[in-house]
């Protein structure tokens, strides 16, 4: 099926929840005006409809293929990535200076969206190179943000992240990487890393790998890791592309999903040691790869999202098409499955869910730019901290619940969804990787628990809590039969979530094994929870509209009846979450090691 981007979704999202004209008048930002927003929309849309998404099933039955250390891309994908980059997408959210367009990440954020929708596979080459542009603005030279970034955002070259090896996952103290300091200002690298995404190609002049390692008086741990740029092809003082560096794929990995993205194993120092240079200080390297994985992990997350939209797509399609049986009120013959009062709740849950996490995310994008351009000091900080809470549910909660939206599809489909041909079971693989790569689910519940609601007693997530009340009140004054269910919902959810950051707070340092026994949990109710939010925001601002007359009262119409949906289906988990959360914990350590 073709793939049409849910631009009247995403435009709502954009101008009535994530604050698109607040921005558009902060500094550095006068040119995200709505009138322009919408047609960088538009434009984009059409490309990933017309362009990119006809390639979504050739990659997955073509993959890319590997033959003596080369990696040769799905047929058309050399083609298409040129014109990716040729009409300007890799640079929507890069700076003007570099040949960017400078807009903000709340732009590019549906763009994102839209990209992944089309072909997920594809849009893994610019999501790595998004995050190597970030990284190298962050910490790199003016040097080397003047040799990369302009030929990332051409598209000569692209970017890759390199922190995983075979003895070290999760835990990157275990990486054994070297750097040996050749006392000219570069090292020689010497390791194995492996899960390389997009590593060996044939789509740009140079593929440059960030790459993480160790000097040979680092200190152990995370604390003694180094950051250094490793490109395929050695860059001369004249910005030309030298000699080929000793990097080199020794093979790609056969994978469930994505199977048109090579995930390389890279070995550099083969033949006498990879040049690299360094980026910022020595032992500083996690540092500065976390800001490559922050956006990598919003980026994630957003992938989520997409998938979950192209699923729902895909099954409320076949559902109107799909005759079968009669209508349990009576008819006189078969009729579409979609009249069937079970395929409408899957569809429901589906349409609820990707709905809510594209809200959620879309906020989360929109704060970040208040975080950077905001005038006021206090907004710019308060903006930063929510962006921060953000990331690892966006990141875990969207990508859990496109693993659950695509199954559902497969579902939907019935027997012919198990079938590859109908084409519903590919994003079932796709999107299982998506809880996995860039962090899995526990790693960013970790990080909600530990670093984003411990380690301040609670203070952000409560400040979040205080804004959600705010809509309750709103709720509460509404005169829509809705809106005192959407309400109802809201307020035990709100009530769960409260209790659950209390207890995580106030638990910590006296049961630290059972707090983290519901990091997962606590990371899907706050999603559920304030995923809710924006969905009663925008029933809010939908019924509005429909006072004042303006608009596509079917589409208004439609946003209050899935904001009542996702209250009452799926916000209503919420307190059982809160007692798994609270009361849970001893179940999870009933057995001992030898009892599994």
């Amino acid at each position: 099926m073709s793939y049409s981007a849910p631009l009247k979704d995403m435009q709502f999202v954009l101008n009535e929840l994530a604050g698109l004209a607040e921005i558009n008048a902060l500094p550095g930002c006068e040119d995200a005006a709505p009138e322009t927003v919408e047609a960088v929309l538009e434009e984009n849309a059409k490309f990933c409809g017309e362009v990119i998404a006809p390639l979504n099933i050739t990659g997955d039955r073509e993959p890319s293929a590997w033959h003596d250390g080369k990696v040769t891309a799905t047929k058309g994908f050399k083609e298409a990535f040129k014109a990716f980059v040729e009409a300007g997408w890799q640079g929507v959210q890069h700076p003007v200076e570099f040949g960017g367009q400078g807009l903000p990440k709340l732009v590019a954020t549906p763009c994102i969206e839209m990209l992944n929708s089309a072909n997920l596979s594809f849009a893994l080459c610019p999501l790595l190179t998004d995050g190597a542009i970030e990284a190298l603005m962050t910490a790199g030279t003016k040097e080397q943000q003047q040799t990369y970034i302009a030929n990332f955002i051409s598209g000569k070259w692209t970017g890759t992240m390199n922190l995983t090896e075979p003895q070290a996952g999760s835990d990157l103290a275990l990486v054994r990487t070297r750097a040996v300091p050749q006392g000219d200002g570069t090292y020689k690298i010497f390791g194995t890393k492996i899960f390389i995404t997009y590593g060996e190609h044939d789509m740009a002049e140079n593929i440059v790998h960030l790459v993480l390692g160790r000097t040979p008086d680092a200190p152990e741990g995370v604390k003694g890791i180094s950051l250094f740029i490793v490109p395929k092809f050695l860059v001369d003082a004249d910005g030309s592309l030298g000699a080929r560096n000793d990097v080199h794929c020794v093979s790609i990995e056969h994978k469930l999903g994505i199977k048109a993205s090579p995930t390389a194993v890279l070995q550099f120092g083969d033949h006498g040691g990879a040049v690299g240079t360094l980026v910022g200080e020595e032992n500083r390297g996690l540092e500065y790869m976390f800001i490559m994985m922050n956006a990598a992990r919003f980026a994630v997350g957003m992938q989520g999202i997409a998938v979950a939209e192209r699923a729902y797509q895909k099954a409320a399609q076949y559902a109107k098409e799909r005759i079968q049986s009669r209508d349990l009120a009576g008819s006189p013959g078969p009729v579409a499955i979609i009249r069937q009062p079970d395929v409408r709740r899957m569809l429901m849950s589906m349409r609820a869910q990707t709905e809510a996490a594209r809200a959620l995310a879309y906020v989360t994008a929109g704060a970040l730019d208040l975080a950077h351009h905001h005038p006021d000091e206090a907004e710019r900080k308060a903006n930063h901290a929510f962006y921060e809470y953000m990331v690892p549910i966006v990141k875990g909660w969207s990508t859990e619940i496109s693993v659950d939206v695509a199954s559902t599809g497969v579902q939907v489909h019935g027997g012919m969804g198990f079938i590859e041909e109908t084409g519903a079971a590919q994003y079932y693989r796709d999107a299982r990787i998506l809880p996995i790569y860039e962090g899995t689910t526990a790693i960013q519940a970790n990080d909600l628990v530990g670093r984003k609601t411990a380690r301040d007693g609670g203070v952000v997530a409560k400040s979040i809590i205080a804004e959600v009340r705010k809509v309750m009140d709103q709720l509460g004054a509404s005169a829509l039969p809705e809106s005192a269910a959407i309400r109802k919902q809201l307020v035990a959810g709100t009530n769960a979530l409260e209790e659950v950051v209390n207890y995580v707070a106030g638990n910590m340092k006296t049961d630290i094994k059972g707090v983290f026994a519901g990091s997962v949990l606590y990371l899907k109710l706050a999603g559920i929870v304030l995923g809710g939010w924006q969905m009663a925001r925008a029933a809010l601002v939908a019924e509005k509209k429909l006072k004042a007359g303006e608009g596509d009262a079917s589409f208004y119409r439609a946003k209050i009846g899935t904001a009542r949906f996702f209250a009452e289906h799926i916000l209503s988990q919420a307190p059982g979450l809160r007692a798994a959360i609270v009361e849970g914990s001893p179940g999870v350590f009933a057995l001992d090691d030898e009892q599994f």
